[in-house]
């Protein structure tokens, strides 16, 4: 058999679903021919970012695959994967490439060297009868450990040099993980007790480990409060007693009063890197970290106790270490921490509930969140949001009630990333409601792709917030925007929705936003896509920790 046709029979092998492409490989029609569906996006960046979305939801070792052109094609694609990159997420890269006879000739453009940085492994595809090697050492490095992109570009005549069928012999592979160090669990676990005003800050790990009944069984055991940052959002329910929500560039006010009493921080399968994912930690806290990365530890924040090993597991020790040490049931019993969460989310909400049920018109953003909170079946919903003032106003109020429910990101912000990771994420949950939420800035990013929900028959929800401007810009560039206007847009973009085959709906007025969004939902059940514009205000509140300022 040809190169090309061994690697799509192992992506078979391994369980691939579709391969997110644009425009031309010869291993597109390979993947075909063995029965893998195609997704044609309409650019690279949007491809990798349906890749990015399915692996992220679908789960089980399933990952998400991209198939490009070299040379123009894989340039193209450096966005997509080095936002994958900078949130750990698991994508197989096979871009085409110059042959062998013809490598080193300018213009040449090389992935390997140039893609090294943004994957985890990226190799060349020299010989064909190396196929199951490599493969098998792509996907390994895909499920095992902290996980991330990885590359294998495919030259034009390795793809069509032929493999003796006698030769492949491949077995699929799993991933390897490790527990955690009993001694590090030990005196993790000691630490804990010993402290009066504990908080568990809770990352991506555990919804990557798809540990969130053991988080949820810890966090109770040892009744402590629960704070996610975004890339952890959803994996521990926001109705919980013990929940204070999100903790990132914006936070909810449960966040900002229990970090600043906090003496004891415990990272379960987060990073405590200073970024927009994550709120700051005050000084003077006890800092213990769980991850199965040794790059994470002792970065920013000095730890007082760590320990190395996949999140899930290390969870499994950590519930025994605490029956071992504080008895069967832990510190449950007392409910003055959950009584004392409630106090300070009635009274953050209080604050913030003239905007979150404004009638005013402009539409208030915080408005269309909290209806979009009341209106959608959260325990039937996967929704995401994009950069900027999308991810600042809705992480904090939006309470997902599952794992995956929500979608948080952004170590990598760029603009227009939530379409194609939700249309990645309905292929991989078609029978649940997925919505994003994005500016009128990030749609001019990605907007065609719209249609692609049509071709790909993966109908979402898109709900834009149009207030004709780049939200904050004008504080970045006061004179251009002064003198020349330049943090203004335009556009209708119900009607650009309208002209790719998808429901579109301008909404101006408050008290039709619930109406539209279950009109939405009704184009979806047809199997149709909709995109609801929404006319609103800027607004430049935010909920923001106290020590870093803004906001209430």
């Amino acid at each position: 058999m040809k190169g090309v046709t061994a690697i799509a029979n192992i992506l078979k092998m391994e369980g691939t679903e579709y391969v997110f492409c644009f425009p031309s490989n010869p291993l597109i029609n390979e993947a075909a021919a063995a029965g893998i569906r195609p997704i044609i996006a309409r650019t690279e960046r949007g491809a990798i970012n349906m890749a990015d979305g399915y692996s992220r939801i679908k789960g089980g070792g399933k990952i998400g695959v991209i198939i490009t052109q070299g040379g123009p094609g894989i340039e193209n694609g450096f966005g997509g994967v080095a936002h994958a990159f900078a949130d750990s997420i698991p994508i197989l890269v096979l871009p085409g490439g110059t042959a062998r006879g013809r490598q080193g000739v300018r213009p040449d453009f090389d992935p390997v060297r140039n893609y090294a940085h943004i994957t985890k492994w990226a190799a060349q595809l020299n010989m064909a009868e190396r196929v199951p090697e490599m493969m098998g050492y792509a996907f390994k490095n895909l499920r095992t450990a902290r996980t991330g992109p990885v590359l294998l570009e495919v030259p034009g005549d390795v793809a069509n040099e032929e493999i003796d069928e006698v030769k492949f012999n491949y077995k699929t592979v799993k991933g390897n993980k490790s527990a955690g160090d009993p001694q590090d669990v030990a005196d993790a676990v000691r630490a804990l007790l010993a402290a009066k005003a504990p908080v568990l800050h809770v990352g991506q790990g555990v919804l990557d480990c798809e540990a969130w009944n053991e988080l949820r069984e810890f966090a109770e055991l040892v009744n402590s409060p629960v704070m996610t940052i975004t890339t952890g959002k959803s994996a521990f329910p926001e109705d919980h007693p013990l929940s204070l929500g999100n903790g990132g560039s914006t936070a909810t006010g449960m966040v900002d009063h229990f970090l600043r009493k906090a003496d004891l921080v415990f990272g379960l399968g987060s990073t405590f890197y200073v970024s927009l994912v994550g709120s700051p930690v005050p000084q003077g806290k006890v800092m213990i970290q769980c991850t199965q990365d040794e790059r994470d530890l002792s970065n920013e924040y000095h730890l007082d106790h760590a320990v190395l090993g996949d999140v899930k597991l290390v969870l499994q020790q950590l519930i025994a270490e605490v029956k071992k040490q504080a008895g069967p049931n832990g510190r449950k019993g007392n409910d003055a921490v959950a009584r004392e969460v409630k106090a300070v989310k009635e009274e953050w909400l209080q604050k913030w509930m003239p905007k979150l049920t404004s009638d005013e018109r402009p539409i208030n953003p915080y408005r269309v969140i909290w209806d979009l909170m009341h209106t959608l079946d959260r325990r039937n919903t996967i929704i995401t949001h994009d950069s900027g003032n999308p991810r600042d106003q809705m992480t904090p109020f939006y309470q997902p009630l599952i794992p995956h429910g929500y979608t948080g990101w952004g170590n990598s912000t760029q603009l227009g990333y939530s379409l194609g990771i939700s249309i990645g994420a309905k292929l991989a949950a078609p029978d649940k409601t997925v919505v994003h939420l994005l500016g009128d800035a990030a749609i001019g990013m990605a907007g065609l792709d719209f249609e692609s929900t049509v071709r790909a028959n993966a109908p979402i929800i898109s709900v834009v917030l149009n207030n004709g401007r780049m939200g904050g810009y004008d504080r970045n560039m006061p004179a251009a925007t002064e003198r020349f206007g330049s943090n203004l847009l335009g556009g209708n973009y119900a009607k650009l929705g309208e002209a790719l085959g998808i429901y579109g709906e301008r909404v101006e007025e408050p008290n039709q936003v619930v109406p539209a969004i279950k009109r939405a939902m009704e184009a979806n059940k047809r199997g149709q896509s909709a995109l609801l514009e929404m006319m609103t205000r800027q607004e430049r509140d935010f909920s923001r920790v106290s020590w870093v300022g803004g906001g209430h």
